[in-house]
């Protein structure tokens, strides 16, 4: 729900007002959708799991929010061990719209301390995405799973501004 003043809540959004939101298990069906779009055009996840709406709930997720306009999933961002970035994607169709940067600054809101992420060497538009957003690279290092060339993942870690 949307606040829109004092003592007012925005029952149903508007078509074309995005919502940033927790996520309820409601969402998952929806979320998963989404990230098959996501898989499809950006190859991530790079391996779908056997188990989409499980990858999506990590043993160490603390939270997660949706970007949801009209009862369709956008976007997505959990975080884990309350300080790690994790599972951040926007539909293709809804890039360019800020969505990944607000999904960003709820959770920041909503911690208020250092965060850290990590991503893919493979992820250049989310590399330049981070950059330009402020975030600093502080680490490279290789990943228990395997990139599209077979070989394990370079991955970078980044801190928030």
């Amino acid at each position: 729900m949307e606040a829109l003043g004092p003592g007012r809540v925005l029952a149903r959004p508007r078509l074309g007002q995005v919502l940033i939101r927790p996520r309820v298990p409601e969402d998952l069906d929806a979320c998963v959708e989404a990230l098959a779009l996501v898989q499809a055009a950006d190859r991530y996840p790079v391996d779908w799991p056997d188990d989409p709406a499980g990858w999506l709930r990590p043993g160490d997720l603390t939270g997660a929010w949706v970007a949801a306009e009209a009862g369709a999933v956008l976007g997505h961002v959990g975080l884990a061990r309350d300080t790690e970035i994790t599972r951040l994607f926007v539909v293709p169709a809804a890039r360019g719209r800020g969505l990944a940067a607000r999904l960003l600054g709820t959770v920041r809101a909503a911690v208020r301390g250092p965060l850290e992420l990590e991503v893919s060497s493979e992820g250049a538009a989310a590399i330049a995405f981070y950059e330009r957003s402020g975030w600093r690279r502080v680490g490279s290092g290789r990943a228990g799973w395997l990139n599209a060339a077979g070989e394990p993942a370079l991955v970078h870690r980044y801190v928030n501004p």
